[in-house]
């Protein structure tokens, strides 16, 4: 196997590796974001709820 096989090879698993890094994290942001949002609106509805 030549330099250029290797270079080649080495790109592509770290691009695979890279592209489904990207894919969680972008997965995991929506869920957090989705939670934090619902959380929030929770918060914002009970908040009435709170004796002063």
């Amino acid at each position: 196997m030549n330099q250029g096989e290797k270079v080649y090879k080495t790109m592509g698993s770290a691009g695979a590796v890279t592209l489904a890094l990207g894919i969680i994290v972008m997965v995991t942001g929506l869920v957090s974001g989705v939670l934090l949002i619902i959380n929030g609106a929770k918060l914002l509805i009970r908040k009435g709820d709170v004796i002063i």
